[in-house]
């Protein structure tokens, strides 16, 4: 006896139903984030669609922006997300952190902490790791770069002030915005986040490169030590 396997694919679906269809149709914006996402999978597996694949992975993170943290090992768990389908995921939502903030078209100078957040949301808003940042500016606080200093675990990372005033000298920068992000969320500083940000603000004066703020960002907002005067 010959067993027919179900289809899970979109080209297997109701018309009506297709994602793909419905895109072309209605446009992008009419689609749901579980729409998009199974366009993205384009196949489900044996027992579920693309369609019902999206909505259990989305359910398990907790949504999109939940995705947005989700590394090749979280997704290759799925049952039909293999090496191509788990990259493409990847790929889309690097791009979409990636359009968040374009920090070429960043003109004006930055003056306010949320100018200085914006540069470094797109990096850091959606990691599931301490990353430390720093941002240079030049006399007139318009953006010379940004570099990412390290790269820590799920509670920390470390900051070597002698690599981000060597970097800062090169640059020629005046100033500096140090930043890293903490993935749980909180915002509130450390002893720790404390201490190391009075330690690299009087290694500045020294040099004579300015350390403006330090910020500590989390999913969507952030906490920003001069506009609590708790800087230097």
């Amino acid at each position: 006896m010959e067993v027919k396997r179900s289809k899970s694919g979109i080209n297997a679906w109701a018309e009506d139903d297709r994602p793909r269809e419905k895109l072309q149709l209605k446009g992008r914006h009419a689609l749901s984030d579980a729409e998009l996402l199974a366009i993205i999978l384009g196949s489900g597996n044996k027992t579920a669609s693309a369609l019902d694949l999206a909505k259990q992975m989305l359910s398990y993170f907790g949504g999109l922006n939940k995705l947005l943290k989700a590394e090749y090992e979280d997704l290759v768990k799925f049952k039909g997300v293999g090496l191509a389908k788990a990259v493409g995921v990847l790929s889309c939502m690097e791009l979409s952190r990636r359009l968040r903030t374009n920090t070429k078209d960043l003109k004006s100078s930055i003056n306010s902490s949320k100018k200085a957040f914006e540069v470094l949301r797109a990096q850091l808003s959606d990691l599931s790791h301490e990353e430390f940042w720093v941002v240079f500016l030049n006399r007139a606080n318009y953006l010379i770069s940004t570099k990412r200093i390290s790269h820590g675990g799920f509670s920390g990372t470390v900051a070597d002030q002698r690599i981000i005033f060597k970097l800062a000298l090169d640059r020629k920068a005046s100033s500096i915005i140090l930043c890293h992000n903490h993935p749980s969320g909180n915002l509130k500083p450390s002893q720790a986040d404390i201490q190391l940000t009075n330690k690299i603000a009087k290694a500045g004066e020294l040099l004579d490169v300015v350390v403006l703020d330090h910020l500590i960002i989390g999913d969507a907002e952030y906490f920003s030590f001069a506009d609590e005067e708790i800087l230097g």
